[in-house]
């Protein structure tokens, strides 16, 4: 199903059809700040694996935890306080911050160095999917394997078919966002994205 989503002002009526599904285990394509995402509602193994089934990415590809604001972030992440000055200059905005992960991170989802992806979007869909939801969103972009990323949603319902919502706010991104390591003693920039690099020190 494709629902059209006013971008600033979401209807409050269809993100609940979005949180819904998500709660009900289902996979969902939400518009970020900056390309159009695929997810799930942490918790659900079964719709995790799905993603990565539709999307054509093996396990070794990390999914992203998407979470509402810095409050959230803290549940499943260990922050000291120079990261909490950085994270609360630049967020919400276009990067992903590689961070310590708590115990309240899924095995699943934890790289073998027990880090995990965190992003909180500066996207007025997404930070009430994630707020109406409660639990952060497993998610990765809209692409398939080493493709780019989709941003028409007529392209994603046709790409990904097994998808059973699609939440549409026009054309997106094409550039996803930049991932800061922050687990050693200076950020490092893994990948340049949308989110400048030159603000993160």
């Amino acid at each position: 199903m494709r629902i059209e989503v006013n971008p600033q002002h979401p209807e409050p009526r269809k993100i609940q059809r979005a949180v819904d599904a998500l709660n009900g285990g289902e996979v969902i394509v939400y518009p970020t700040d900056t390309v159009y995402g695929i997810g799930c509602a942490l918790g659900h193994k079964r719709a995790i694996d799905r993603i990565f089934h539709l999307t054509g990415k093996d396990e070794s590809h990390r999914l992203t935890l998407v979470c509402p604001d810095l409050s959230d972030i803290a549940k499943y992440a260990v922050i000291d306080n120079h990261q909490f000055r950085l994270l609360k200059r630049v967020l919400p905005g276009a990067y992903t911050f590689i961070l310590p992960a708590t115990r309240e991170v899924p095995r699943m989802l934890l790289t073998k160095q027990k880090t995990v992806g965190i992003r909180v979007p500066h996207h007025p869909v997404a930070l009430a999917l994630c707020k109406g939801l409660g639990v952060p969103i497993v998610s990765t972009s809209a692409s398939y394997r080493g493709e780019e990323p989709l941003n028409d949603p007529a392209d994603i319902v046709q790409r990904f078919r097994g998808i059973e919502l699609v939440l549409d706010t026009g054309f997106c991104g094409v550039v996803s966002s930049t991932i800061v390591d922050l687990t050693g003693p200076e950020p490092v920039i893994v990948r340049e994205g949308a989110g400048p690099a030159d603000v993160i020190a």
